[in-house]
């Protein structure tokens, strides 16, 4: 396994993380997978003979009993590893069921300990943003929790940029707690995020956790232009992510079995070990539904791409240059600092002035 730091923080962690998004099976969450404590204790296991030390989850999902099969499922192995959960999305009928409220984030961090059946949790996130809240109601909230020793770091989740940015400006001119990392969902069919979120990771030293890198499986391998399993959670009636050119979606897929072909690996592999050259990227959240997958994509972390290889991905990939990037391309390239690279170096063959 290889360990990266998260971020301006002394913490590494594991390339990949092991995400919980499948535990529990309850209400919608059933459309994914329904794991109880002995399948995730099962899975959990190799996850930690891989070498990963990290475990996300989230106070939401499954409506906490993911959390809850977590923790049973670490009981004797917490000293060690890491957890990552968040709050802040519905869980509750009530006016304060959902947000960053002071009063929303305290309960619901001593709710998710008592679940995980643990004193702390490692990474905290805000789960998305909350414009109704002040950012220095939810900040005080995270620092009291932090002195509490309930939490250890923090983070955000779904953000945009001027988000983040005024998250962060707000923590230093406040002098309260920093982002230390952001969990975005990021793939070759998805590359929003170069925009904006990974440059600013770059600038601002916040270290990425990609959510769903094998885009709800459609970048596994499993899916193509003439197949799709029946048990998909596509075939549920899942709409995350949303695919806006099915056509782009299938040529991307095409150029990553010729290259998992060529190189006598799965396609996963070749789509997780693109995500993690690309700058910022701390750990690749991943699920899965039997030992074998974990250890397939774990086994992603040593399968290093060509430059070939990944121009090949990037040609078929590469979102559409858009203003003010194309002008910035043009003027400002000789000024260029590491963040400004972080999207631009995806562009340099498009021959512009």
């Amino acid at each position: 396994m290889e360990y990266r730091t998260l971020g301006r923080s002394g913490l590494k962690v594991s390339a990949i993380t092991m995400g919980t998004f499948s535990f529990g099976g309850v209400g919608a969450f059933a459309k994914v997978a329904n794991q109880d404590a002995k399948d995730a204790r099962r899975l959990i296991d190799v996850c930690l003979d891989g070498g990963v030390n990290l475990f996300d989850t989230a106070n939401m999902y499954s409506l906490g009993r993911s959390e809850e099969i977590l923790g049973e499922a670490l009981a004797g192995k917490r000293d060690g590893v890491l957890i990552s959960s968040k709050a802040r999305m519905r869980i509750g009928d009530g006016p304060n069921d959902e947000g960053v409220s002071r009063y929303h984030l305290i309960r619901e961090c001593e709710r998710s300990l008592k679940r995980l059946d643990t004193d702390h949790i490692d990474i905290y996130f805000m789960h998305e943003w909350d414009g109704l809240t002040p950012v220095e109601e939810m900040l005080s909230a995270v620092d009291t929790l932090m002195r509490q020793g309930k939490i250890r770091y923090i983070g955000c989740s779904n953000y945009s940029g001027w988000h983040i940015m005024k998250a962060l400006g707000v923590a230093e001119t406040k002098n309260l707690p920093r982002f230390v990392t952001q969990q975005i969902h990021y793939t070759l069919e998805a590359r929003e995020a170069e925009y904006e979120l990974l440059p600013i990771s770059v600038d601002q030293g916040l270290g990425v956790m990609v959510w769903s890198p094998l885009a709800a499986g459609l970048l596994s391998g499993a899916f193509g232009r003439d197949k799709a399993p029946a048990d998909s959670r596509q075939a549920a009636g899942w709409t995350e992510p949303p695919i806006r050119d099915q056509e782009r979606l299938w040529n991307i897929v095409d150029v990553l079995e010729e290259i998992a072909a060529e190189r006598g690996v799965s396609v996963a592999q070749v789509n997780l070990a693109w995500t993690l050259t690309r700058p910022g990227i701390a750990t690749l959240v991943v699920g899965g539904l039997s030992e074998q997958q974990f250890r397939d994509n774990i086994a992603a972390v040593h399968l290093k791409l060509s430059e070939e290889e990944l121009e090949r991905l990037n040609q078929v990939s590469r979102p559409p240059y858009i203003y003010p990037y194309w002008h910035q391309h043009n003027f400002a390239k000789d000024r260029f600092c590491p963040a400004d690279w972080a999207l631009h170096a995806s562009y340099e063959d498009l021959g512009l002035v």
